[in-house]
């Protein structure tokens, strides 16, 4: 059983490093062919209008390129923050809705009773943990496809 999902883990491991070396490949073709555009265009402008012109065409695109970064930086930030907020007051509004109804404390009561207070410490402390680890390995799979906030 074990050795079936080491298996899963090389193999998924093995091609996440592949698909990254790729990327990584790729970024750098990329960057060398904007360095290369940008040197023609800045090339292009010298010839024609002069190296002051040249320089300033050069800043106010790579300005222009900043902005767009930043401000889609910015949004996708605030949907994080968003989305996390939303899902607070989700769990939040669950724990109050399952604390309120008198039907799931009274069985609760009844549970305690039947079991002891002493033994029901261990288990209690054992779902705890088991629902902690529920929990981030929830949050972990649903934020897998986002960035980091900062």
């Amino acid at each position: 059983m074990f050795q079936r999902w080491i298996d899963d883990f090389k193999n998924s491991a093995s091609s996440t490093l592949r698909l990254t070396s790729l990327a990584a490949a790729a970024a750098m073709a990329l960057l060398i062919t904007a360095a290369f555009l940008c040197a023609a265009a800045f090339v292009f402008v010298l010839q024609n209008y002069g190296p002051v012109q040249a320089c300033l065409t050069g800043a106010g695109f790579f300005f222009v390129v900043t902005l767009i970064a930043a401000g889609s930086y910015m949004v996708r930030k605030k949907q994080i923050e968003a989305r996390a907020e939303l899902a607070a007051k989700m769990a939040k509004s669950t724990a109050q809705t399952v604390l309120s109804d008198p039907m799931l404390v009274a069985a609760g009561i009844q549970v305690i009773r039947a079991i002891g207070v002493k033994k029901l410490i261990p288990i209690l402390a054992v779902g705890g943990l088991a629902l902690g680890f529920l929990a981030t390995r929830a949050n972990g799979s649903s934020g897998a496809n986002e960035a980091p906030a900062e």
